[in-house]
């Protein structure tokens, strides 16, 4: 498997973590976001739609982080990263997906460039947009958890899954932008629980080999 990503994506977060709870190494090809070069032929020709992360596994190659990791559990069901109740894999992905397609767009790196290039806002602006879906996306997330029997140690149980693959990054871009937390206790005591997990460790963004 070829991992194209870029240390502080945190699509390319989750599907690093992903990969390392099924315990698969895939070779990493670094798409540096900050140098434009997911914009270049080279890049474009592996995804025409310039973003990360992507996965070549036998010739064909995937794109979209959840989708990846979908496949992934098909292709390698365990370690499970869903729970095997429908019901419960339906609770899993709302999760999952109020994070991937909720919160984290309105924040990634093309709309922040939009907003400095395009529209010309300053950085307090961008500042306060980025903060204000953060806080908005994560406020109903935290109530969402707080009063489910469900949660445990992870967001589902004891065992980490794809919710926690999805939390974890955004908690860590929240962090990262000195946005307030402090609001959201289940939260914080998930993220900090799964940091302490090995597969979570190694996919931390300092420790890729392209960070900077």
């Amino acid at each position: 498997m070829k991992l194209f990503g870029y240390y502080r994506s945190s699509a390319a977060y989750r599907l690093r973590i992903a990969l390392n709870l099924k315990g698969v190494t895939a070779d990493p090809h670094s798409v540096r976001l900050r140098r434009g070069e997911q914009a270049l032929p080279r890049y474009r020709s592996i995804n025409p739609f310039g973003l990360v992360p992507a996965l070549e596994h036998n010739g064909q190659v995937f794109t979209q982080s959840l989708a990846i990791i979908e496949y992934l559990e098909e292709i390698l069901p365990q370690p499970a990263l869903l729970p095997s109740d429908a019901r419960d894999r339906a609770y899993v992905r709302s999760i999952a997906l109020s994070i991937a397609c909720d919160i984290h767009p309105l924040n990634n790196l093309r709309v922040l460039n939009y907003l400095k290039d395009e529209l010309a806002l300053e950085t307090a602006s961008r500042d306060r947009w980025y903060a204000h879906w953060i806080r908005t996306g994560l406020s109903g997330l935290e109530t969402f958890l707080a009063g489910d029997s469900r949660v445990g140690t992870y967001c589902f149980g004891d065992v980490p899954g794809l919710a926690d693959i999805c939390l974890v990054p955004q908690m860590y871009n929240a962090e990262r932008m000195k946005c307030d937390i402090s609001d959201y206790p289940t939260l914080r005591r998930i993220t900090a629980a799964a940091r302490t997990h090995p597969a979570f460790r190694a996919a931390e963004p300092e420790a890729q080999p392209d960070a900077e």
